[in-house]
Parts: structure tokens; sequence; C-alpha cells
């Protein structure tokens, strides 16, 4: 067993259903890297639009929620590693941790929300822990009900980024209902709602990879203005955003300084013009944003708990505040230039209008409009509320093209297939 597993104790390497190694030498969390890396749902994620799509701009560049996956993993394993966490538990947390997501993002988030309603709502990172431990196909307990991929509990804790089922207040949660039993499997032992550290760490992960790279495609697509972010009136309606979207507690002067440290960056370009030299310095600046961030969470934890491992829960990740203001300051950028631009409201409206049109086809349908890995299970269903979540789970699963695809098809043939 190699250093860095052997810092996890059995507990932590179980899986739901025990399965004897299959290749003498690799880790349990390489096995689970391993899982996530050949789901379907990780390979569906290339299908699905991160921030800037197809008719943004006329090439291949834009970034999916496949690429922005690898990349938080690579941001991720990195960190991890760093802070003596397992770099293949680290690394299958950010994998997976948007396996969840449904056509067209957080938009097509709320729209599933408001059809499940009646049964428990949708939640994208509840989605993702459903489709590890039900919907992915990989191991049958012996009920003859499926355990998903089967991950060990220390993997499907790291991938948790909201230890919680829904509640009163929040729009945010982990784990739906239904999913309670794998669920509290997972979380023994686990202090009640506090995440662990390569929780923490696939969370930051996540922030800064999609700070920086929504960022760049914004501005290779020709949405961001460089030479724009020096007038400070774009700065005050960009700091705006960073408080209503992502930093609500955040005071002006702080955000101000948060707007002259980044521009003072001498790796900050003043302009992009789409050249060679323009494009590697844009890249450049990647690098030394990302190293800002992951550097400064490093030192800062190191400095909390000292030089030794830091695993599951004997320590949190910090982070400190000027950093996670700059994050959301960049998150606010492409808020403003890209997902708030004109025109935008509407392809949302008519994105949400699609997928409640879909969800009401299918559940016309029934069964027969259904891929045949639902299909049984809402032939199983005892009640409509039932059938509904496995409507939801097949409309969940589609990419953005399917979804159209699959909606064109019931409003002209009246089925999907």
């Amino acid at each position: 067993m190699n250093e860095s597993v052997a810092r996890y104790d059995e507990a932590a390497r179980a899986r739901w259903v025990s399965e004897p190694p299959k290749r003498p030498g690799r880790s349990a969390f390489e096995r689970d890297r391993a899982r996530v890396v050949h789901s379907s749902a990780l390979r569906r994620l290339g299908a699905k639009t991160q921030v800037v799509g197809p008719a943004d701009v006329d090439s291949d560049f834009p970034r999916t929620r496949l690429t922005h996956s690898l990349e938080c993993a690579q941001v991720g394993r990195e960190l991890g590693a760093a802070l003596g966490c397992d770099p293949d538990l680290v690394e299958t947390a950010c994998l997976a941790h948007d396996l969840g997501h449904p056509p067209f993002g957080h938009n097509g988030e709320v729209a599933l929300d408001q059809a499940a309603a009646q049964i428990g709502g949708f939640e994208g990172n509840a989605q993702s822990f459903r489709l590890l431990t039900r919907l992915e196909a990989k191991t049958v307990r012996p009920d003859g009900t499926s355990a998903g991929l089967n991950l060990t509990r220390a993997s499907l804790d790291a991938a948790t980024k909201y230890p919680w089922p829904k509640r009163g207040g929040t729009t945010k949660f982990g784990v739906y209902d239904d999913d309670l039993e794998a669920f509290a499997w997972a979380r023994t032992g686990a202090p009640e709602e506090r995440r662990c550290i390569e929780a923490q760490v696939m969370d930051w992960a996540d922030d800064v990879a999609y700070s920086v790279h929504d960022l760049e495609d914004g501005v290779e697509a020709g949405l961001i203005k460089l030479d724009h972010l020096s007038d400070p009136g774009v700065w005050r309606e960009v700091m705006a955003a960073a408080v209503e979207l992502y930093v609500p507690d955040a005071e002006a002067a702080e955000l101000e300084v948060g707007v002259r440290n980044l521009v003072a960056m001498p790796c900050w370009p003043a302009a992009h013009d789409g050249s060679l030299n323009s494009l590697a310095a844009l890249k450049n600046l990647t690098s030394q944003l990302i190293g800002r961030f992951c550097g400064g969470a490093e030192a800062a934890t190191r400095e909390a708990y000292g030089r030794g491992p830091l695993t599951r829960y004997v320590a949190d990740l910090v982070v400190p505040r000027a950093d996670r203001v700059e994050c959301a300051l960049l998150k606010a950028v492409t808020a403003h230039y890209v997902m708030n631009r004109e025109g935008v409201g509407a392809i949302h409206d008519r994105q949400r209008a699609l997928l409640l049109e879909l969800i009401d086809q299918l559940r016309t349908q029934g069964s027969r409009a259904l891929e045949p890995v639902f299909r049984t299970t809402w032939e199983a269903a005892t009640d409509d509320d039932a059938r509904l979540r496995v409507v939801v789970d097949q409309v969940a699963s589609l990419t953005d093209t399917s979804a159209v695809i699959w909606h064109r098809r019931g409003q002209h043939r009246g089925d999907v297939w």
C-alpha cells in the first residue's frame, strides 16, 4: 500500500458492496478514479456547455463541462497532494463534482427543480451523488438493486460538496430523500454536516478553475474586452455582480483592493488581439492566477495546521479572504460580460421551457419513450411521484444537443423514438 493511501483507515477504503481487488498493486482510490473516468456520465459532460457556447465563437476553443472537470481535477490533485491528501482520491472527487449537471447547466437545474418540486426538487450535487450510488451501472447489491459505481466511502464523501439533505432556507443540498440510505453509509463516522478536507479542496479547485478558465474563454470569444477593464465604471458593475452572486458579505473597500491587486499583477494583459503572443500572455495569466489562489490556500492551511499530512477530518482548508474576494471578482467579470449579456435572458427562457415541455412529453408517453436503463425503473415504480423522478433522471442525463433533439421528436412524432 502506498504512503498516501495508508493515511486512510479501513472504513475510509470500504465499499458499500464488498468487492475483491481486481488487479494487484492498484489502490482503492486508483480504482475509484478509473470508475469515474470510464463512466458514461463523465463522457456526456463533453457535450454540455460550460459558459461560452459554440454559438458564441467560431472555433473549438471553448471549454465544456468535461474539460472544466479535467482542469478542476488537475488543480485539485496538486493542491491535495501538497497537503497530504491522497491525490487519486481528490482527483476522483473533482472529476465527479459536475456529473449531475443537466442540459443547459445551472439554467437547466432551475427548470428541473421546478418540475420536481412535488418530489423534493432537483439539485446538481444531489444528482451527482445519485449517479455515483444508483444510476451509473457497475455494481449490483445482493438484493438486486444498483450500487452505482460502488466507490469507497472516502471518495463518496470527498465528492459531496453539501453533506446534508434538502432543508428550509437553502437551495443547495447533496442528497435526495430516496438516496439517504447510501448517504448515511457514506457519511458514517463523519461529523454532522462538516465537509472533509478533500471535499474542501475539490470545492476550491472548482472555484479556481472556473473563475480563471471561464475568464479566458470569454476573452478568447471576444465577449470580455480586457481594455474595458481599465474603466472604473465597468469594475463598479463587476463589483456589484460579485456581491449579488458570490460574496454577499463583501465590503466595498475590500472589493476595491481586490480589483487593484488583480490589475496590478505584472502578467495582467492590457488587451487581447488573438495573436500567438496575445494567447501566450492570456495563458500565462491563467497559470499565474491558479498558482496565486492554490499557493495562498496551501500556505494558509499549513500555517494553521503544520506540515504533517492532512486528511479527512483532521483539518479544514484555509483560503485567505483576499483570495476568495479576487476569485469572486473574476467570476463576476464573466457573469457581467458573458452570462448577463443582452439576449441571454431570452435564451434561458427558451431552454427552461424546452426542458419543462420535454418532461411533460415523457410523462405522457411513459416507459416506451425512455432509454432502457430508465424504462425498467419506470415500470418498477409504484406511484406517479416515483415515475416523475425517473423522468427527471432521464432528462438530467441528456446533453444540451440531445435534449433539443428529444424535444423536437416529441413535438413532431408524439414520441421520442
